[in-house]
């Protein structure tokens, strides 16, 4: 029975069952319409360093969340749209203009567009059974609709959340949001100097806009909010053109400002400029600012008592671009790093977020559950775009395999025995795949798919019970060597 769906019905008839008419399956490449192969703007296939880059990264982030006591949860990538909602739209007359829907005649589905308000759905339909203090992790792809942009802005992208939810220590556990971003950071082989992570309160710079400059209108607040958000990717000038008439920028695009006076944009720009909490207390008077500044304070305190607390900054620009934020918030930006894209052009990645979140307040409460959570989400595929361009220096790759050459089909029984040997010693190798067996061909298969060593083992090192080996990556002198079976896992070791 075929079943319709909601793509249509599939027409059998349109297929040739046999007879003397010519089915599609038979017809020449040539008189076939031929597609180009492209995929749509903001999505990208993988393969290659990168892909393993990406992997290796992701079981660091794994392993460092189950080690820090956050259990994995799995969810859809599709949920009904009416119980996610958005909170990404900056365009207010269609909240849902950032999302990827489907709908049919039941119901109106959408792919996920971030990990945070789909785990505040489980939480909500099974607090009952969950511990009083939830401490959890979501990792998986997301999909947004946005402008691509260099700078690793893509429609689907990969992220790493951990959130904790319900009763909690919030200072403690806000401080360990940030130690643990470091921690996994640094074990991805980041220096200090490559990356910072920022932290504020949103209570302070909400206690400035509607206190000091009385503006009380949530759209308003929201649309200035964002436009400080923006300070780290394109400075202080782009920010007062953003809270004041406007921006166009290197494209022609135009955004509309916030409109705000200069006496306003002058205020906002001389508190961005503050990065002590002494200077922010005797500045800012008001009780919601005064609260926010005390409750960084107290973050700061337990992060001292970890082993991080260098690698964290204050920073008043952040305001973060989802809505259901409240309090604490933090933003990892990369720092003082350029890299090459796809097509050589230098792109300057100081200022890209690669890890960011904060604390929500609420958010369960549309499912009639009332929980406050805390938490982050790294950004996996931003992560591995910049290590993969700096594997020698930031991250090691992993190992590519070794490929032991087809000389003669009759010594597949000594092929195997060696290889039995590299593999128990966990060194990644292979055996020659291809059907064209010319020794130029398979070291074309070698340099191609960046594999270390070539094992050689012809008639001659049978006979003499030797294998000879050549180093195909790195070496620019001597590459070619010859030892014992014996010998061989520590020889090939030292080149991989």
């Amino acid at each position: 029975m075929v079943n319709s769906g909601v793509c249509g019905t599939l027409n059998l008839g349109s297929i040739p069952r046999g007879g003397t008419t010519t089915s599609w399956r038979t017809l020449k490449m040539s008189d076939r319409k031929k597609i180009k192969p492209t995929l749509g703007p903001g999505f990208r296939d993988l393969s290659g360093d990168f892909l393993y880059t990406k992997k290796r990264i992701i079981q660091i982030i794994e392993d460092n969340y189950q080690r820090y006591g956050y259990q994995e949860i799995s969810q859809p990538s599709l949920e009904i749209s009416s119980q996610i909602g958005s909170y990404l739209s900056e365009d207010q007359s269609n909240q849902m203009s950032d999302v990827f829907l489907f709908e049919n005649e039941k119901e109106s589905l959408m792919l996920r567009y971030d990990l945070t308000s789909q785990m505040t759905r489980y939480v909500a339909s099974n607090y009952r059974d969950l511990p009083g203090t939830f401490k959890n992790y979501r990792m998986g792809n997301v999909w947004r609709q946005e402008k691509p942009s260099p700078n690793m802005r893509l429609r689907e992208f990969f992220q790493a959340d951990f959130d904790i939810l319900g009763n909690s220590n919030q200072p403690q556990v806000d401080a360990e949001i940030c130690n643990l971003i470091a921690d996994i950071f640094t074990q991805i082989g980041f220096k200090k100097n490559q990356f910072k992570i920022g932290i504020t309160n949103l209570k302070i710079i909400q206690g400035l806009i509607s206190n000091n400059l009385k503006i009380s209108d949530p759209k308003k607040i929201q649309q200035i909010s964002r436009s400080i958000d923006k300070k780290s990717r394109l400075g202080l000038k782009s920010v007062k053109d953003l809270l004041g008439k406007g921006r166009t920028d290197s494209s022609g695009a135009y955004t509309k400002g916030c409109g705000l006076s200069e006496g306003q944009i002058d205020e906002i720009i001389n508190f961005l400029k503050i990065n002590d909490l002494k200077e922010l207390k005797s500045v800012l008077k008001n009780p919601l600012s005064i609260e926010g500044i005390d409750e960084l304070s107290k973050l700061l305190d337990q992060a001292s008592y970890g082993d991080f607390l260098n690698f964290i900054e204050l920073s008043m620009d952040i305001q973060r671009g989802l809505s259901y934020y409240s309090s604490f918030a933090v933003e990892t930006n990369i720092q003082n790093l350029q890299i090459k894209d796809n097509k050589g052009k230098t792109i300057d990645m100081g200022g890209i977020s690669c890890a960011s979140g904060g604390r929500y307040s609420k958010l369960t409460s549309r499912f009639g559950v009332d929980l406050d959570g805390s938490g982050a989400s790294i950004g996996v595929d931003r992560v591995a775009f910049i290590a993969d361009q700096f594997k020698d220096k930031i991250f090691n790759q992993t190992q590519r395999p070794v490929v032991i050459l087809v000389l003669d089909e009759n010594f597949y029984p000594q092929y195997y025995e060696v290889l039995k040997i590299l593999r128990n010693k966990n060194i990644n190798s292979e055996i020659y795949p291809g059907n064209n067996f010319k020794l130029s061909k398979q070291f074309q298969y070698c340099d191609k798919n960046l594999s270390p060593v070539a094992v050689i083992i012809g008639q001659e090192e049978i006979e003499k019970n030797l294998i000879k080996f050549k180093v195909i990556q790195g070496e620019k002198d001597k590459n070619e060597f010859t030892t014992t079976k014996e010998k061989l896992v520590n020889e090939i070791q030292k080149f991989i």
